[in-house]
């Protein structure tokens, strides 16, 4: 690799909204977003909610020439939603399926059925190994009453995990999805605060896109007020998230946004807005340590989500117990009156009666079976990504009490790339 190395990447992330029989004008939109793939020509493109595989054959076909390389994440029973297209050969390819994805029961939202899930592909550039995840965290659906929280913060940890254990040999990490969290949120805070990744809407020196950088907003067509919530103006979930190994320094020299409708045309792509950065990478001043250390205020920040998510955790494991408590009251209830209804059967003078309450019996035992055994899976889910942030956390104090040495270069070394980055 060169001394004066360096590399522009120009990355497009869009949450499709791509549900067959349910998205309004998904023909019509699919097509119109392999149009536009085709003419802008982007490094990467990453897609969520693309939940028709058949929608993926169409455009991989579409994109074949710009994008030679794609990939389709199968997961769940429909389907994670999410693919990539690439115009640079994909060298690896893996995925993780979230442990807790919300609840089977509530069919209506639908999110258990997709098997939500993280996808990497890595990328040898000149030399550079980048590691480029897309995902899509479980939906909130009343941001009042969520009864989804603790299943996105376990998820938002366990994606804070991949990263951390698949990405030691990149050289840069990038990070894009539908993540279904504000940006203050528990789960963003500690995705970003464990991992070290960068907003590229905080960072970029040139964004063009709505206030805030809101990612489903009121002038979007598909997007009713409903969807917003407490929010009338907009909402912002979805995230270009970037960082560099030492030696490398990484910049967003513009992030733009669709606002509301088509880049080319009058109707949107999507609800979602898409998200289009220009990151530029290229050699930093080498560092004395493998990465820079933290300052007391970073090191209290990340004890202090951890500790949040902790608690927040222990509510979940509660709740789940609470569930699994119920359902075994139900199956005993369930199973007493089976009992009684197999004395009366075997009697002449209710024998009508007690064979036609058998069969809601046996549904009401199988039922409530099957919640049992959900909510003991989630208890003992929950309970084990509890166990690792509390290790995560101890470590955190620990490294605190220590405290660090003071270490110039490295702030030195950064502060160098940002007046360079300046020029």
């Amino acid at each position: 690799m060169k001394p004066n190395f360096s590399l522009r990447l120009r990355v497009f992330n869009l949450n499709c909204w791509d549900i067959p029989y349910l998205s309004k004008h998904r023909a019509d939109r699919i097509k119109r977003l392999g149009d536009f793939l085709n003419v802008e020509s982007f490094d990467l493109a990453l897609l969520e909610e693309v939940w028709s595989e058949q929608d993926f054959q169409d455009l991989r076909q579409k994109l074949a020439v710009p994008y030679p390389a794609a990939h389709y994440f199968r997961s769940g029973i429909i389907g994670s939603g999410l693919c990539v297209f690439s115009k640079h050969p994909i060298q690896e390819i893996s995925q993780h399926v979230y442990t807790l994805n919300g609840y089977p029961y509530m069919i209506h939202h639908g999110d258990w059925f997709c098997g939500k899930a993280v996808g990497l592909l890595v990328f040898h550039l000149s030399g550079l190994v980048l590691n480029a995840y897309v995902t899509h965290l479980h939906a909130e659906y009343s941001r009042q009453k969520d009864i989804y929280l603790t299943h996105r913060v376990a998820q938002a940890w366990e994606l804070a995990q991949f990263i951390h254990h698949t990405s030691k040999k990149a050289d840069v990490i990038l990070l894009c999805g539908d993540l279904n969290m504000h940006p203050r949120d528990l789960g963003c805070c500690l995705l970003k605060e464990y991992t070290g990744l960068h907003d590229a809407y905080v960072k970029t020196q040139d964004f063009k896109g709505p206030e805030e950088g809101y990612t489903m907003i009121k002038q979007n067509c598909y997007v009713s007020q409903q969807d917003l919530g407490p929010f009338p103006c907009g909402i912002r979930i979805d995230y270009v998230l970037y960082k560099a190994v030492p030696g490398f320094y990484i910049s967003c020299k513009t992030l733009q946004t669709t606002t509301g409708h088509h880049p080319h045309h009058g109707t949107p792509l999507s609800d979602h807005e898409a998200l289009m950065a220009t990151l530029c990478v290229r050699h930093g001043p080498p560092q004395q340590n493998p990465s820079p250390p933290q300052g007391p205020s970073e090191k209290s920040s990340l004890i202090r989500v951890l500790r949040e998510a902790w608690m927040e955790l222990g509510l979940g494991i509660a709740r789940a117990r609470w569930w699994t408590a119920f359902a075994g009251y139900v199956i005993s209830l369930g199973l007493l009156l089976l009992v009684l209804l197999c004395v009366l059967a075997s009697g002449e003078g209710a024998s009508e009666v007690a064979i036609l309450l058998w069969s809601p019996s046996v549904g009401l035992v199988l039922v409530a079976g099957a919640v049992f055994l959900f909510h003991i899976q989630e208890a003992k889910g929950l309970h084990s990504i509890q166990a690792e942030l509390q290790h995560a956390l101890g470590k955190a104090k620990e490294a605190q009490d220590l405290g660090p040495e003071p270490q110039l270069a490295p702030f030195q070394g950064q502060q160098e790339g940002d007046r360079a980055e300046e020029q």
